[in-house]
């Protein structure tokens, strides 16, 4: 698929335990195209996180294809697969992992200078992102001074901050009330397609993911 961002073809991970194998992803074809978001369903232990640390290229171990926006993870060594994280994916976990020593801002401002771009640009663009979720007036507020819900704003401000092509979201409002998250995921979800990037969203809850565009459901190791 040529507009495809994402693409795993034959995606297998196993592990082994005592005399166990346990299959976890027994051969995923899975493409995502520009722009696209799409719901991974499945109830918790079904696979949904090792299939976001595979083509998120966090984690070895598997066998198949992972193609990320037409570069082929099998034949990147640790540099490669570096850089494609950096310039090509952002990520929102579940917990926000935002580093408590430095503010919303900051945190925003990070992944912008790892990449080289100058401060005050890499300013420009967390206050933009962190204005559009509704943080403009707690910019300078550390995640310690932030309730749950703007926290994981802040995580996914972060995640577009250097204007990823994908962003893979592993449950980003579980750790959530309910009313919060679903403000924090329409704001999301809007985010994400303001700025015309593609997502892959894990999820256990149908009724979230109902808003996004495509459901694809992982069960006992193959995707439905």
């Amino acid at each position: 698929m040529s507009d495809a961002v994402l693409q795993t073809r034959g995606l297998k991970r196993s592990f082994i335990q005592g005399d166990v194998t346990i299959e976890v992803l027994r051969g995923i074809d899975l493409a995502v195209k520009q722009g696209e978001i799409i719901a991974l369903l499945g109830p918790s232990g079904s696979g949904k996180s090792t299939l976001l640390q595979a083509v998120g290229l966090l984690e070895g171990g598997f066998e198949g294809s992972i193609s990320i926006a037409g570069e082929e993870a099998a034949r990147l060594d640790d540099e490669g697969r570096t850089r494609v994280r950096r310039d090509t994916l952002g990520f929102v976990y579940q917990f926000h992992h935002l580093l408590p020593d430095f503010d919303a801002i900051e945190n925003v401002m990070l992944p912008q200078l790892i990449r080289d771009v100058s401060p005050d640009d890499a300013r420009a663009r967390a206050s933009e992102l962190l204005g559009k979720l509704g943080l403009s007036q707690r910019l300078d507020h550390r995640p310690s001074k932030l309730s749950g819900g703007e926290q994981q704003r802040v995580a996914v401000a972060r995640a577009l901050a250097n204007r990823p092509p994908l962003v893979l979201a592993d449950e980003p409002t579980g750790n959530l009330d309910e009313a919060t998250a679903d403000r924090v995921l329409a704001e999301f979800l809007s985010l994400v397609r303001g700025e015309g990037s593609a997502a892959l969203i894990a999820t256990h809850n149908e009724r979230l993911a109902a808003k996004m565009d495509r459901v694809v459901r992982l069960h006992e190791g193959h995707l439905q």
